[in-house]
Order: C-alpha cells, then sequence, then structure tokens
C-alpha cells in the first residue's frame, strides 16, 4: 500500500533497522525494486531524484509508483530525492508523493533552514513527510580531495530539527554519492553523537559502494534510511551483459530487472530491515 515514510522510519528507528530507499530512472526499475520489497515482505521507500526528472518526470513516476504501491500488501513510499528547487518539491508533493526530501544542505545554515521550513509547512498540511540535510554528503569522484571535510556537527543537526520540525534528517558522516575515488571511510563516532542529540530519524545518503560492514554498523548505531542508487542501476547493467548480444530485448529487460530485484535484496539482509 502506498504511504509516507512517518511511521515506517519511527518503526526502524524503535527496531534498530534501516529501510532501503532505491532510486528508480525507469519502470523496470519500478517493478524490480517493488518485487524484492513484495518478496521479502519488507518496507520500501522508492525515490526519483530531481536530476532524474529528464529521464523519469515527476508526474509519470508518481502515476507509475501509486499503481504498483497501491496493488501491493507492503508498505510503500514514495520519494522526492534531493529537490534543490521549492517549485519541483511542491509539484511532487501535489502529484502524489507521499515523502520529499528538501536540499539545502549546500545554503547557509539560515538560508537551509528557512527553505526547509517553507516545505515543511506545505508538505505537512498534505500529509507529506519531510527530509532535509545538514551537513553535505558530495560525490564519490571528488571523494580523495573532500573526504570528511563536510561533516554533520551534533550542534548543528540538533538545532536544525527544533528550528525545522522535519520528520527525518539526512548526516554527513563521511560516504558519498555514486563511485568512489578513494576508500571510504564511515566516521562512526560522528553519527553515535548525532544520533545521542537528534531525536528523529536519520538517513544515509551514497550508500553504494559505502561497504557492507560500513553500512551495518551504522545502521546498528541509529541510521533508519539509506539511500542506494549506483549499486542498483549496475546490477541492472552488469545483469544483462553476458549474450546480450544474442539475446531479445525482453529478455534483456528483464534480466535488468532481476538484476535490481536481487541487489535490493541483498541490501535488505545488510540494513537488518524488517
Amino acid at each position: 500500500m502506498l504511504v509516507n515514510s512517518k511511521k515506517m522510519l519511527e518503526e526502524a528507528k524503535a527496531g534498530h533497522y534501516a529501510v532501503p530507499a532505491a532510486n528508480i530512472v525507469n519502470l523496470e526499475n519500478i517493478k524490480g525494486v517493488i518485487e524484492a520489497a513484495e518478496e521479502t515482505k519488507h518496507p520500501l521507500m522508492v525515490c526519483l531524484a530531481e536530476v532524474h526528472t529528464p529521464t523519469l518526470g515527476i508526474e509519470e513516476a508518481a502515476a507509475i509508483v501509486k499503481y504498483y504501491a497501491q496493488k501491493s500488501n507492503q508498505d510503500i513510499a514514495l520519494h522526492y530525492d534531493h529537490g534543490f528547487t521549492i517549485d519541483l518539491v511542491k509539484k511532487a508533493i501535489d502529484a502524489g508523493f507521499t515523502s520529499v526530501m528538501i536540499d539545502g544542505s549546500s545554503l547557509p545554515f539560515e538560508e537551509n533552514v528557512a527553505k526547509t521550513k517553507e516545505i515543511v509547512a506545505y508538505a505537512h498540511e498534505r500529509n507529506v513527510t519531510v527530509e532535509a540535510e545538514i551537513g553535505h554528503v558530495g560525490e564519490g569522484d571528488s571523494y580523495h580531495v573532500e573526504g570528511n571535510t563536510m561533516l554533520t556537527t551534533p550542534e548543528e543537526a540538533k538545532k536544525f530539527v527544533e528550528l525545522t520540525d522535519v520528520d527525518s534528517l539526512a548526516v554527513s558522516i563521511g560516504t558519498a554519492h555514486g563511485e568512489y575515488k578513494g576508500t571510504p571511510h564511515l566516521n562512526f563516532e560522528r553519527l553515535q553523537e548525532i544520533a545521542a542529540e537528534v531525536s528523529v530519524p536519520l538517513v544515509l545518503h551514497g550508500g553504494s559502494g559505502s561497504g557492507d560492514e560500513n553500512l551495518s554498523k551504522a545502521v546498528e548505531l541509529g541510521i533508519c534510511k539509506v539511500n542506494i542508487c549506483t549499486d542498483l542501476l549496475n546490477a541492472a547493467r552488469d545483469n544483462t551483459k553476458d549474450g546480450y548480444a544474442e539475446r531479445s530485448y525482453y529478455d534483456s529487460v528483464t534480466l535488468a530487472k532481476d538484476g535490481i530485484k536481487d541487489c535490493l535484496k541483498h541490501y535488505y539482509e545488510v540494513f537488518h530491515t524488517k
């Protein structure tokens, strides 16, 4: 069934597990991740990132995901990921997304607060949950340069949540988006400090390539939602490589879907999802 993410993530926090937030870019991605949720009987957040909307539009994604989610017996949230533009985040809410992220993490603290508060007010009136980010999760190809230079501080995280009434908070503890250039080093001590100060569920972006042991430990220390994109898309690609020239298009599409499904099933185990 289609739900917002509030109860889902609060239950994850209480149960010491994480819900995967699976980024999608087409129909086969959507079918693959929802099949994984149904076969494992676990909750799921299906995510469309703002950067991917030229490939899969907001209304298009909403219509497709809502169709499959409403048929499912599992709790499924439709999440707008890394929304930088207020108008587009509101558009996603109006289109039927049940959860959104407003990303002002690259802005000064006060501007991030103001931007987040505007979306929180708009979303909460419509029973939509809101995630924001404090600190900044950068890109994997610059990880060897940036490393841990933009970590979230416990003090800012606590103040940000108090000022914005946000439902969940993405924090920077050493992960990065995309594929890493360099070795990921997660700051678990910082995560523990943040978790001790912040009451809302914590979110980790840049799950792909961060290492199963790292992610599992992060979940044990308080992460309730982990975003996965690159690993899912790579799994779809890799599952179609062998014999591609001799295979029908239909079979290739099915293999891509199954690759994503198997990858997400793996992460359900890593995240101890219940």
